[in-house]
């Protein structure tokens, strides 16, 4: 039996729904985005040998956890904000908008629109070397300033801090 799992994405949770193909609901829950709530979550899906996971916003909020998915060898639709919103309002009668209110209605647009995107690996990261849970173990550590600098400035480092460095303060 297949399933569709319905995701409201957020920096740090994600609310899941798990329906199967008629909408019935099969399963709920809240996960953190850390290792720990990703694998957990993941465990959870994976209870299911056919799912398809549907994640809201997998260009904004939810591209960082989507394309985790993707990483790890799942299949991840994405549903626009816009879409899942009008789903909600219609459905509850109010817009009263929860996170697992937002699930359902991401499940339910997976479930009844079949014109949906696909996300795919995407090239940049794969490019800059980057996977979706981090920098890989094969990138250059932080380069150290040579100049006797503690690295607590913009001349160490052109993405610092401001800094109370003596070698480097400006003269007033």
């Amino acid at each position: 039996m297949s399933v569709i799992i319905g995701m409201d994405p957020h920096k740090r949770s994600a609310t899941i729904e798990v329906v199967d193909e008629r909408g019935r609901l099969k399963a709920t829950g809240r996960y953190g985005t850390d290792k720990a709530g990703y694998a957990d979550m993941l465990a959870a899906g994976r209870s299911y040998a056919d799912r398809v996971w549907a994640v809201e916003g997998c260009n904004g909020i939810g591209k960082h956890i989507a394309h985790r998915l993707v990483h790890d060898g799942e299949t991840v639709l994405d549903v626009p904000a816009k879409l899942s919103a009008q789903v909600r309002v219609f459905a509850t009668g109010n817009g009263r908008k929860t996170d697992p209110v937002d699930a359902h209605s991401v499940a339910m647009v997976a479930l009844h629109s079949p014109n949906l995107v696909q996300v795919q690996v995407d090239a940049d990261l794969q490019v800059m070397g980057i996977s979706p849970t981090g920098v890989t173990s094969w990138a250059a550590p932080e380069p150290r300033p040579s100049t006797g600098c503690t690295g607590c400035c913009w001349n160490c480092y052109p993405a610092g801090r401001r800094s109370s460095c003596p070698r480097h303060r400006p003269a007033r």
